[in-house]
């Protein structure tokens, strides 16, 4: 089956924020899982660039652009109608691709909100100075989310982990890749 689709050159800001799951309805709409519970990003961007899944067959090839029309919530996951997708089987090729969206597309995080894909790579400083790691990771753990630092003692990589919460959150500078915590090396 040949797609309508545009090739396209991925962004180079371009975040993965989303699988598409299946077809959803007969005509056209696909159904996304996003990888974020606040899929807002997914409704701010009209251009979703599209990669194929890492298994199984593509329908197409390196990048395509997917032009939406119309998106939403819908259960646990966003539904989407797109330009030249008009019938299930063209929307049912699509499974498993992979949805990037260019990070300047994303809408502006309100005070003290950050999109984690920010924080990823700051270091991460106690109020005394000492550098406690570089957060390579989030982990959302239900009632709050935890920063997962990577840092070096004796040598030997590990890990530390800090809630992200204000109580042990000082401050946040994404710009000055620095994030400061009332938290110490030995906790």
């Amino acid at each position: 089956m040949s797609l309508p689709l545009e090739a396209a050159e991925l962004p180079a800001d371009a975040i993965e924020v989303g699988r598409i799951l299946d077809a959803w309805g007969i005509k056209g709409w696909i159904k996304v899982l996003p990888h974020s519970a606040s899929p807002e990003a997914l409704f701010s961007s009209r251009r979703w660039y599209l990669q194929p899944s890492e298994r199984g067959a593509p329908a197409f090839q390196g990048t395509v652009l997917l032009r939406v029309r119309e998106a939403r919530e819908h259960s646990d996951s966003v539904v989407a109608s797109v330009h030249d997708i008009d019938d299930r089987s063209a929307a049912e090729a699509l499974k498993g691709a992979r949805i990037f969206i260019p990070r300047s597309s994303f809408p502006t995080a309100g005070d003290d909100e950050y999109y984690w894909v920010d924080l990823i790579g700051l270091q991460v400083f106690n109020r005394e100075g000492q550098v406690l790691g570089r957060v390579k990771d989030l982990m959302a753990t239900g009632p709050q989310t935890v920063l997962v630092l990577s840092h070096e003692e004796a040598g030997e990589a590990l890990e530390r982990m800090i809630p992200f919460v204000s109580a042990y959150v000082d401050s946040v500078d994404v710009p000055g890749g620095r994030i400061t915590v009332d938290w110490q090396a030995d906790y």
